[in-house]
């Protein structure tokens, strides 16, 4: 086993450098490719993330906290998309946008480069 470098929530595999992605996973970060930022929101002193542009709410929710956490995307509440038509996200007061990170936008190319795109 590897030493986990504390980059994943100690997953004990990122000295490694494996990284384990799921179909869902791999069709979101596609589509965060293609388009830069997408909303996220949540409730007033709840963390859970909300994204209701696709699938199921707590399906959606679990991706986005893996993601996160694998650190290919990033959360930002404190940054909404300006423009956002935010009707269907009245009920959540706190908004902001997500995007790829670095490493998020180096793992896209790399599945391309592979022929791993979906």
């Amino acid at each position: 086993m590897s030493e986990c470098c504390g980059n994943c929530g100690g997953c004990d595999r990122c000295c490694a450098r494996e990284l384990v992605l799921t179909e869902k996973e791999i069709a979101f970060l596609n589509t965060l490719g293609q388009i830069p930022f997408l909303p996220v929101a949540r409730k007033l002193g709840d963390l859970t993330p909300v994204y209701l542009e696709e699938g199921d709410r707590e399906e959606m929710s679990l991706l986005l906290q893996c993601l996160e956490k694998k650190g290919l995307i990033s959360l930002d509440f404190d940054k909404p998309l300006r423009g956002f038509g935010d009707g269907a996200y009245e009920a959540y007061p706190v908004r902001g946008s997500m995007a790829l990170t670095e490493r998020g936008q180096k793992v896209l190319e790399l599945m391309e480069y592979q022929g791993i795109q979906r």
